[in-house]
């Protein structure tokens, strides 16, 4: 096993997350492994695949693997078309990142003749092989972007906004809020939503505008954006019916956008 770091704070990840395993140049760890895995970012992958292969690598005869949700097997092609298994999760250089593995889905996609090897990777790993096809990972990956990344944003900024409110833990009141509304998005849909557009309450909704607009109007913009998209799958779910929804419509209108 090698690892190959450039940048002073991949040199310390590094450090943290895999010691005692050998630093080396790319070409070097490529020369020591039957399987290798590029974690680079997306926009970085195509640049590194070609320059490995335009620099000889010894690629031939071996696995290759990145872990970008963005790419399929396409980006691939410079070097050998050895195949990719990006997983479905999310890591921010946590030491309890590896413990993530287990049980999680991995979105693989690779030629036919390495599905089996790379299913079997995963499978070893602990995790749920699931396949991609090649055409599909723009918005395969999109889709879990848009799921892991943008929570991220609403739940952090949900919390600055109880802390504004004067809450003194916003963590601690928004953790079983937020774990019933994810568990109920997961298993019910629609149908799991609560609170006041569900309900067409649209005096609660135009008091919420009024608030947002005093304290934030950056977290404005995305309440109505969000009040709009949640509104219209109420209407299209049968939670609201017409009437209901264009109250709820109207009075975000009428907010600056």
């Amino acid at each position: 096993m090698a690892v190959s770091a450039v940048s002073e704070a991949s040199v310390q990840r590094a450090a943290r997350m895999l010691p005692g395993v050998p630093r080396k140049d790319p070409p070097a760890v490529l020369a020591s492994a039957d399987l290798t895995l590029l974690t680079v970012p997306d926009d970085a992958l195509p640049d590194l695949v070609a320059g490995l292969a335009a620099a000889g690598a010894p690629l031939a005869g071996r696995l290759l693997a990145h872990t970008s949700g963005r790419y399929g097997v396409g980006v691939l092609s410079p070097a050998t078309r050895l195949g990719a298994l990006p997983p479905v999760m999310t890591f921010a250089g946590r030491r309890d990142d590896p413990d993530r593995l287990a049980g999680i889905c991995f979105g693989v996609t690779a030629p036919d003749q390495l599905r089996l090897v790379a299913e079997a990777l995963v499978i070893e790993m602990g995790g749920e092989p699931v396949f991609i096809e090649e055409e599909n990972r723009g918005l395969y990956h999109a889709a879990l972007a848009s799921g892991a990344n943008h929570l991220v944003t609403l739940v952090v900024q949900a919390a600055e906004l109880l802390s504004t409110a004067g809450v003194p833990d916003p963590q601690r009141m928004l953790t079983p809020l937020l774990t019933a509304a994810l568990d109920n998005a997961l298993q019910l849909g629609d149908a799991g939503l609560t609170g006041p557009v569900a309900r067409a309450d649209a005096d609660t909704v135009a008091s919420h505008v009024a608030a947002l607009r005093e304290a934030s109007p950056e977290a404005l913009r995305a309440y109505v954006a969000l009040a709009r998209l949640t509104a219209d799958r109420a209407l299209a779910a049968g939670i609201l019916d017409p009437p209901a929804a264009q109250r709820l419509l109207d009075v975000l209108a009428g907010a600056p956008r």
